[in-house]
């Protein structure tokens, strides 16, 4: 078995929401030399973007594949079998997803495995251990900073587990031009998180306080940035849209609601607010003023406790009074999202072990810390839940069953989204 020499190294990306496409889709291209588009692949679940959504990602002109987990496994078997088999396949799934697939890529058994990469989309403020031991096995780990970096491998260490997968990096999705104020421009952006607050009442505290900051700015822009529309969903349900609750107010002229690719609505910021979104960290990698709102606390829940340190929380009291938070520098430079011109180079690492484990005579057996043996409780339930335990070798489906399946599917993303939500909120009157 001889290592990937390929002049062009083929790269295949699956993720499971259009956040999750954004991330891989950028990870492949900042840590190969892959000179093609990576072919993409979306799984099928209750976070399947709409087209909207991915074109909005910004990232590739070509729309990724919906497939199931045995769809996936199957296209990456068939790619090996006609001489194409992927060198690299990134993972942008939540942890038990990615384990799951790990398995199913052990199963498989290619004459040459793909390099597996994994990593996390933006900010790790939950289930921090939980999530990386569902990835173990991947052969690298990507950290978004050199603090995500430390935490990763003392995870892996204190459970015995080998660390040498973290490897630091950066999030892919950070650039766009430096802050420049422009005469006449004074525009307060809030960007919205699907479940962050999760409460209705948590929802219209942030909804009414944006609005009455509105009126008492008339001369400012105030924008509420949405992720997604109505009958959409991301990475996390939403079940009380902003666009929803705002129809029971009385908005002033300069209060709006804008979609759109968020480096464009940076383009345009003056000061940044949110809770804890991922947004931030694009925010202050461009020297945008940025803001993380206190009124609903500091909590693990709410993920804005991963700013303590950064000179950056405030109230919308203190934000109505005109203050402008500086950030720590030292925290800046540990978030990697300082910047010093070090961004470039912060893939350097993800690169050249790619590159080295291409290189290698073979790659060794995919291995998880979670097996049968340390987990028996626990990965039976995991693996049954995505549907991995249908091997990859079983017969297509027949036209009748693809038409069955397609309508179910249908329904049930029909129940998830919009009679899920309504029954909840009624069990809650």
């Amino acid at each position: 078995m001889q290592g990937s020499n390929r002049e062009a190294v083929r790269v295949a990306v699956l993720a499971d929401s259009d956040t999750r496409w954004k991330w891989g889709a950028l990870t492949a291209r900042r840590i190969t030399t892959a000179t093609a588009e990576p072919t993409g692949f979306v799984l099928r679940g209750r976070a399947t973007p709409t087209a909207r959504q991915l074109a909005e990602t910004g990232v590739s002109t070509t729309a990724p594949r919906e497939v199931t987990g045995a769809e996936f496994l199957r296209a990456v078997r068939d790619a090996e079998a006609r001489g194409e088999g992927y060198d690299v396949v990134v993972l942008a799934l939540v942890g038990g997803t990615v384990r799951a697939v790990l398995q199913g890529l052990a199963d498989l058994g290619p004459e040459r495995r793909p390099v597996i990469v994994t990593g996390y989309v933006g900010v790790v403020y939950e289930k921090l251990t939980d999530g990386l031991l569902l990835r173990h096995g991947a052969d690298v780990v990507l950290a978004n900073s050199r603090h995500d970096a430390e935490r990763f491998r003392a995870v892996y260490e204190g459970v015995g587990a080998g660390a040498d997968s973290v490897v630091e990096a950066a999030l892919p999705f950070l650039g766009g031009a430096p802050y420049a104020p422009e005469a006449g421009r004074d525009t307060l952006v809030f960007a919205a998180q699907p479940s962050v607050p999760a409460t209705r009442a948590e929802r219209a505290h942030v909804l009414r306080r944006l609005i009455s900051h509105a009126r008492l700015h008339p001369g400012r822009e105030v924008l509420l940035k949405l992720r997604s529309k109505p009958g959409e969903h991301t990475t996390h349900l939403e079940e009380f849209p902003f666009q929803k609750l705002v129809r029971e107010l009385d908005p002033p002229a300069n209060f709006r609601l804008v979609y759109g690719h968020m480096g464009e609505v940076l383009d345009r910021t003056d000061l940044l607010v949110t809770v804890s979104s991922t947004a931030a960290l694009e925010a202050l990698h461009r020297r945008i003023p940025t803001a993380i709102l206190t009124d609903l606390g500091v909590r693990e829940a709410l993920g804005n406790h991963h700013f303590v340190g950064s000179g950056l929380l405030a109230s919308f009291d203190r934000l109505d009074q005109g203050l402008v938070p500086t950030p720590d520098e030292t925290w800046l430079s540990r978030q990697g999202v300082a910047s010093d011109g070090s961004y470039e180079r912060a893939f350097d690492a993800a690169r050249d072990r790619v590159a080295e484990l291409l290189a290698l005579p073979a790659l060794p057996p995919i291995a998880p810390y979670y097996t049968a043996e340390t987990a028996p409780g626990y990965l039976p339930g995991i693996l049954a839940r995505h549907r991995l335990d249908v091997t990859a070798s079983e017969p297509r489906e027949s036209g009748l069953r693809r038409i069955v399946r397609e309508a179910a599917r249908g329904a049930y993303r029909h129940g998830v989204q919009r009679v899920a939500p309504v029954i909840r909120r009624l069990g809650e009157l």
